[in-house]
């Protein structure tokens, strides 16, 4: 973050510029922001979105050391074989409808609907309709109940019905990479080693 542009007040304070910095991880084959930049959406079983117009299936781009790039990339540069399609209908939707379940699942927890009103948004001077969601209000005598449910002490209570949700989002995103030897227990390492070598093989135009 060195390198980034600076922001608020503070000395030290930089806004993430990816042109100047770093590029962000890459996307899932099929799914990158190229592919989805139309920003068209379609809903699947259970009403999540997935991008538009997916095929149902994606040639998956061929590991590392089948590209006789004209440097050979060192062993940790390489990228992990992977199955060789990628079904990318169905890994979309299985991501989408997984982190539907995981956001209403916290959703439930924030605002506990026994706890909560909604009520509509107010409609600003020279429009029929509110442009904002509805608000969630606390009904009286749960405001000082409410107040403590916030994202932060969600997440450091970690309980495990959210650790599973987020296990479940993690399996779903793993397929769409296409690596079919996932499991919960690879190592942060391992995933940030396939992604940089799936950023270089990228970079390099193959």
């Amino acid at each position: 973050m060195r390198l980034g542009s600076p922001y608020g007040n503070h000395p030290t304070a930089r806004r993430y510029n990816a042109s100047r910095t770093f590029e962000t991880f890459p996307f899932p084959a099929g799914l990158t922001p190229a592919d989805t930049a139309h920003q068209r959406t379609e809903a699947v079983d259970g009403g999540a979105l997935i991008p538009a117009d997916l095929p149902d299936t994606l040639p998956d781009a061929l590991p590392a050391e089948n590209l006789e790039p004209k440097k050979a990339l060192s062993p940790v540069h390489q990228a992990q074989a992977a199955i060789k399609t990628i079904p990318i209908r169905q890994a979309a939707t299985a991501i989408a409808q997984a982190a539907q379940r995981l956001n209403a699942l916290r959703q439930a927890w924030l605002n506990p609907p026994e706890w909560t009103d909604t009520v509509p948004e107010v409609v600003p001077l020279g429009l029929q309709h509110s442009p904002y969601p509805d608000r969630t209000v606390a009904k009286p005598g749960f405001e000082k109940d409410l107040a403590k449910r916030t994202l932060t002490n969600l997440y450091n209570l970690r309980p495990a019905w959210l650790a599973a949700a987020h296990a479940q989002l993690d399996t779903a995103v793993a397929a769409a990479y296409g690596w079919a030897d996932y499991t919960a227990d690879m190592p942060d390492d391992e995933i940030l080693r396939r992604l940089l070598a799936l950023n270089l093989q990228r970079s390099s135009g193959a």
